[in-house]
């Protein structure tokens, strides 16, 4: 059986999310595979995502009183989409964001490899800690020596860091985590509470205006869905705390289109701001570890109750179920632990039995969960209008891997090349920001009537005060 086109894995997630099929209206998608060098479909995964939360947007606008109209997404234009971090200026300096210098993968004494994850300075410290200090590349590479790769991961996960041993994808298929998610869609969609519909707001001359969304979400794909929405003009409300580390080199590209304020919620005054604020807000989205939100007293039914019609949407790294389901990780970490770095290398001619981690050309997983998220978001919104209830959507990266991995494989995909950022020409766009003047991406997803755009810039976390911008 031929691998799924674009349209049909479009198709696909649009039935995932409830809607009705005549809700998709037009929608173009040009373009050819290999969109960047993997045997992956990124470049499909990349167009069907962003085109649904483009078609979503446009179906929404549609209820509200506006026109329907094309969306239209590109299939190279999205795909870079997914490198978004990569493709930025600042001062005129192409500046992407940064690894730390231990970051990355390492052969331990047994011959398989971990690979480390240490951009925050607290994972950096844990990880030095448990290799007796060793905190150079060589000095990681030589303590690592002394480990088994499932041992250190598996003490790495018991002191709270971020690392995960490479693995194929029959191992991966084997392990408990791995069938624990195995039959998880990477979209799910639920009612959790009663409420009567909620009405979509007046029509405005964006699409998502009047909309607001409280974004506690860091790094990449949280951030990406609270861009996306914003760049169809709903209201986005970032939520960081002062002692929380952050990566400011990702802020300047996720955080277009949205204020940013700063909440303690070990504090009671800043749990009951948050309150007060989730009080007025159509989606709560937050990405930290399962529990971690939920343990201030924000749990999906806390805030079913305190807001009725809210959606929750969140994201995971391995899940909410199995072995796993509270670990910590991030894009880099799931493609190793899930097959994708082995696969990768295999396909890429590496010998099986002794493959050295390959990874994805961008981070895929990242930047599709942040767009299924958005999607999610949007069909739930949707939903509400017409059924009313309270929703939650979630997304897990390792969801979102194995979906990519449904999708097929490219013989030829490594013939594709990832392009310079002097190469990209019309889709890249100049901006005034909080971090000085920036060149950036444009966001692929295209309405004909209402395109879409970034009304503000990207500034330092914490630069507004935690209150809604536009009246309900």
């Amino acid at each position: 059986m031929a691998d799924p086109t674009s349209h049909a894995i479009l198709a696909a997630l649009w039935r995932l999310a409830g809607l009705p099929p005549d809700a998709l209206g037009q929608v173009a998608l040009p373009g050819a595979e290999p969109a960047l060098p993997s045997s992956f479909r990124i470049g499909a995964a990349a167009q069907a995502t962003i085109a649904a939360t483009t078609a979503a947007v446009a179906e929404l606008h549609r209820r509200r009183g506006g026109p329907a109209q094309e969306a239209r997404v590109e299939m190279r234009h999205a795909a870079v989409e997914f490198h978004s971090e990569h493709y930025l200026k600042r001062g005129g300096e192409q500046r992407g964001a940064r690894w730390d210098d231990i970051a990355g993968t390492y052969r331990c004494g047994d011959g398989r490899f971990v690979r480390l994850h240490t951009n925050f300075p607290h994972h950096r410290a844990g990880v030095v800690s448990l290799l007796d200090g060793a905190a150079t590349r060589e000095a990681v590479a030589a303590a690592l020596g002394g480990w088994k790769a499932f041992d250190f991961e598996q003490a790495a996960a018991e002191a709270g860091l971020c690392v995960s041993a490479m693995r194929s994808f029959a191992e991966w298929d084997a392990h408990p985590q791995g069938q624990a998610v195995a039959s998880l869609p990477p979209l799910r969609i639920e009612r959790i509470g009663d409420a009567p519909p909620t009405p979509l707001p007046p029509l405005g001359a964006r699409p998502l205006e009047g909309l607001r969304v409280l974004d506690l979400t860091r790094v990449i794909a949280g951030p990406v869905c609270g861009r996306t929405l914003a760049a169809h003009g709903a209201d986005v409300l970032h939520i960081s705390a002062a002692h929380l580390p952050s990566f400011d080199d990702l802020v300047v590209d996720t955080g277009r289109g949205k204020r940013t304020a700063s909440l303690d919620l070990r504090s009671a005054a800043g749990r009951e701001t948050l309150r007060r604020l989730a009080r007025g807000a159509d989606v709560f989205l937050q990405g930290y570890r399962p529990g971690a939100i939920a343990g201030h007293g924000f749990a999906p039914a806390d805030l079913a109750a305190l807001r009725p019609g809210i959606v929750c949407t969140a994201l995971s790294a391995y899940g909410e179920v199995g072995p796993w389901g509270g670990r910590r990780g991030f894009d880099s970490l799931v493609q190793t632990a899930s097959g994708f770095n082995h696969a990768e290398a295999v396909a890429a001619g590496a010998d099986p039995a002794d493959a050295a981690p390959k990874v994805l050309p961008c981070q895929a997983l990242d930047h599709a969960s942040g767009y299924l998220l958005a999607f999610g978001t949007l069909a739930a919104l949707l939903r509400r209008a017409e059924e009313g209830g309270s929703w939650q959507v979630r997304v897990s990266l390792v969801g979102t891997g194995m979906w990519l991995r449904g999708l097929g494989r490219l013989a030829e995909g490594f013939r594709a090349t990832v392009p310079a950022m002097d190469e990209l020409g019309a889709v890249l766009e100049e901006s005034e920001s909080g971090f000085g003047r920036i060149t950036a991406l444009r966001h692929s997803g295209q309405l004909a009537e209402t395109p879409a755009y970034w009304a503000l810039p990207s500034v330092p976390l914490g630069t507004h005060a935690p209150a809604w911008a536009q009246s309900h």
